[in-house]
């Protein structure tokens, strides 16, 4: 039986977890990792173990969807108190480094004022010593710069927090991800492996190209128990969809929220990977479309959103290379995409505005992004400007067109745009909701609410299709989807602000011969 000759199972879902918790960006980086940690996820946990029934009660309640909130029914708190003192215990170095970037952070506000910052250095928690610069802006603003691949290398970094759960997609609706701890299940099989395990390329490998159960163990690392589960896992025959591949011309394809792929004969361009695993609902191309093989797959920015760990590391034994935008280098709110997705296991490139990445019969120009991080200083995020088979395509993402200018720019160095894909989630969540654990001194609620993780509005999206000239515009990165929801937890309806402001859109585009369209679950153009 071992030696039978199986595939992936098309709807088996991975889940990356770092200490229970779903693994994102802001999770995995270290230093962005010990915040949350300490000043979110513990507290958290806290909060539920003195009232479960109010955290179970919340979560279920649809008003209250996307809230920090623990999905976990009473009768297991006993496991989320073990999962809180094993955090408190194994993950001791995090917390008190997390608890130092704090004291770092409010010895700047107290002394430095402009002068000499070399007295502080000694003054400096000793978990920071050597891992961190002292610098002013030139406004006399004074910050931490931390020296990240050293962090990587610190004791406030360890893979003994990654594992990963192996499941069947459920078809419904799954807890909200960033509060939400993945306990144990009969019908899950958790592998504590770090997610750049060459085990898993070959487990995800065999969606394309048959294994036996006996090498899949081997790569895996798994006893007897977790080789029958993986057995549940695995089918007789192949999955894959017979037109994931085509044969002349060009192709896009929509596979939700800001996932697009981009193919010709000789290459395949993969944006925001965040793909279904139900093959059951035929409204959606789901990861059996994908080609064999992905050329780049382009990350615009960091939102856990747009950087789907779950999605990629099903993705990373067949994709050439992981583009992602370079960040300022060491800002508290601002990691290296290019470190995260190196140490899990991914072959990246880190582009700077207008650097080009060739591939087969076309090329990829990242092109800026403005807005949709709360003004906060975050540099790794990017548009992209895709040019295959005698198109021209932007790929906007969530940025925003706030400034008309920088589009007319764009065209100006890159030329006219045949399509736009326009983000418009034009009223995001208040900046706390994603940054409130880096964020050491509390930001008044008026000053919160007016900073949002916004996309354009009406107006902007017509700004940022007149400046590129583009004679088709698709909306997008909307998170409608409703396999979306344990990430995006976004509720709208008819009377929404932002899908009044997508009719908005449209209308103008009808208006100035612009082909336009509200995108939802999945479409295809071919020329």
């Amino acid at each position: 039986m071992n030696t039978e000759e199986l595939f992936l199972r098309p709807n088996v879902i991975i889940e990356p977890l770092v200490d229970g918790f779903s693994a994102w960006f802001h999770s995995v980086a270290p230093v962005q990792a010990a915040m949350n940690l300490a000043f979110l996820q513990v507290p958290l946990l806290e909060s539920y173990l003195d009232s479960p029934s109010t955290h179970a009660e919340a979560s279920r309640n649809p008003a209250l969807r996307g809230g920090y909130f623990i999905g976990v029914d009473e009768e297991r708190a006993d496991e989320v108190r073990a999962l809180l003192d094993a955090v408190r215990r194994d993950r001791a170095p995090m917390l008190r480094f997390a608890e130092a970037i704090a004291e770092a952070e409010d010895l700047l506000r107290d002394n430095a004022a402009g002068y000499d910052l070399t007295p502080l250095y000694a003054k400096l928690p000793p978990e920071l010593a050597g891992l961190v610069e002292l610098v002013y802006d030139t406004d006399n603003q004074a910050s931490l710069r931390f020296l990240e691949p050293l962090v990587y290398r610190s004791p406030a970094h360890t893979e003994a927090r990654q594992s990963v759960q192996l499941s069947i997609e459920p078809g419904v609706e799954r807890p909200f991800v960033l509060s939400t701890p993945r306990l144990s299940s009969p019908d899950v099989l958790d592998l504590k492996i770090p997610f750049r395990h060459p085990g898993l390329d070959a487990l995800f490998g065999a969606r394309l190209r048959p294994a036996t159960l006996a090498s899949l163990r081997e790569a895996l690392e798994l006893d007897d128990a977790g080789a029958a589960q993986l057995s549940g896992l695995l089918t007789g025959g192949p999955s894959q969809a017979a037109d994931r591949h085509i044969e002349g011309g060009g192709r896009i394809r929509y596979l939700g929220h800001a996932c697009v792929l981009f193919q010709t004969p000789e290459a395949a361009i993969l944006t925001d990977p965040f793909i279904s695993a139900d093959t059951t609902a035929g409204d959606r191309y789901t990861l059996a479309d994908l080609p064999d093989r992905i050329d780049l797959v382009l990350l615009t920015h960091g939102h856990q959103d747009h950087v789907v760990l779950e999605t990629l590391l099903q993705l990373r034994g067949r994709v050439g290379a992981v583009v992602v935008p370079r960040s300022d280098g060491g800002g508290l709110t601002d990691p290296s995409l290019k470190l995260f997705l190196a140490g899990a296991g991914f072959p990246v490139v880190e582009v700077d505005s207008f650097d080009e990445v060739p591939f087969p019969g076309g090329r990829v120009t990242a092109t800026p992004f403005l807005g949709e991080h709360a003004d906060l200083d975050i540099r790794a995020k990017s548009t992209y400007w895709i040019e295959l088979a005698g198109r021209k395509i932007f790929v906007g993402a969530d940025s925003s067109g706030v400034d008309p200018m920088l589009y007319r720019n764009i065209r100006g160095h890159l030329g006219k745009a045949d399509v736009a894909f326009v983000g418009m989630e034009c009223d995001g969540a208040p900046m706390t909701w994603l940054y409130q654990a880096l964020l050491t001194k509390p930001v008044p609620r008026e000053m919160n609410l007016s900073r949002k993780l916004s996309g354009s509005d009406a107006a902007q999206a017509a700004a940022i299709v007149t400046e590129l000239g583009a004679d088709e515009a698709y909306v997008y990165a909307m998170g409608e989807e409703p396999w979306l929801g344990h990430v995006m937890a976004t509720s709208y309806n008819e009377d929404s602000y932002q899908l009044k402001q997508i009719e908005k859109f449209e209308s103008w585009c009808d208006e100035n011969n612009v082909r336009s369209e509200h995108l939802y679950g999945r479409r295809e153009w071919r020329w």
